[in-house]
């Protein structure tokens, strides 16, 4: 039995209605399994720590963070959970997500994130501008698969996410205007942008060839494509802002993966259309 003063239980629904409620820099999401079963799937989010290394992590997590746990059945995550206890941290914002993965009933992500469409040696402003790349290219994105909707009550959803990816990167602007010198006006800057890299990773080029030698493909197959990359935004911008330290980088990638979560409701409302 779990006593208070150790740590609390949630299940996954629980979590789930967590998130969706509350902002992405009230909490951080910990995946204490192996690398292996990180890649193998994930809740999106997630950041991987496996159990035996957490201990070298502990001063890592910000004491006024809600912090969660899982694993693969929850029992490694309950030891995560004694060893947060051990460290001095409050036990009222540190979790142990009961049931672990195969409890899991939402989209999960194989592989590690996409950080590598990242320069890492770059400096803030350069990280900033790449992210405004990378919402450039789902804009693009949005606009190809807008010839390809079967009614037109499909055009005004596509349109206003193109539109969000375009909000997006004057989020993004708007904190890297202030650390760089004589800044473009954002329309210049945005115009010039190429947008050839989705956020997971993918070439739009190779994308867009794709969708038109697919002379088959199903309407559904497009959105389920659109899902699976706007949960890889989140997956991608969420363990960035956990990546940086403070700062207005981290407080970039923590907006934008707020707003991936949105966009996420918004593609998920369109695959429950009868008419798809």
């Amino acid at each position: 039995m779990i006593q208070d003063d150790e740590f609390k239980e949630i299940s996954f629904e629980e979590f789930e209605q967590y998130r969706a409620a509350n902002k992405e820099t009230d909490f951080t999401v910990v995946d204490v399994r192996q690398e292996g079963e990180y890649t193998a799937g994930h809740v999106p989010g997630a950041k991987l720590i496996p159990l035996n290394t957490l201990d070298n992590h502990l001063s890592e997590f910000a004491s006024n963070k809600d912090l969660f746990f899982y694993c693969r059945s929850g029992a490694r995550s309950e030891v995560a959970g004694i060893m947060a206890a051990e460290s001095g941290r409050d036990p009222q914002k540190t979790y142990n997500i009961t049931g672990g993965f195969l409890s899991y009933q939402g989209h999960t992500l194989e592989g590690f994130p996409r950080l590598q469409v990242f320069d890492y040696q770059g400096s803030d402003d350069k990280l900033l501008y790449q992210a405004m790349d990378l919402e450039k290219a789902a804009e693009r994105f949005y606009e190809t698969i807008l010839s390809f909707a079967p009614d037109e009550k499909f055009t005004a959803p596509l349109e206003q996410l193109a539109k969000a990816e375009i909000a997006h990167a004057r989020t993004i602007y708007s904190y890297w205007k202030k650390i760089v010198e004589n800044p473009l006006p954002f329309e210049n800057l945005y115009g010039s942008l190429k947008g050839d890299i989705l956020e997971g990773g993918q070439p739009l080029s190779e994308v867009t060839a794709a969708l038109y030698a697919n002379k088959e493909i199903a309407w559904i197959d497009l959105i389920e494509m659109a899902l699976s990359i706007e949960i890889q935004a989140y997956d991608l911008y969420r363990n960035m802002a956990d990546r940086q330290g403070q700062g207005r980088t981290q407080d970039a990638f923590f907006s934008i993966a707020q707003m991936e979560k949105s966009h996420m409701k918004l593609v998920a409302k369109m695959l429950g259309d009868d008419s798809i």
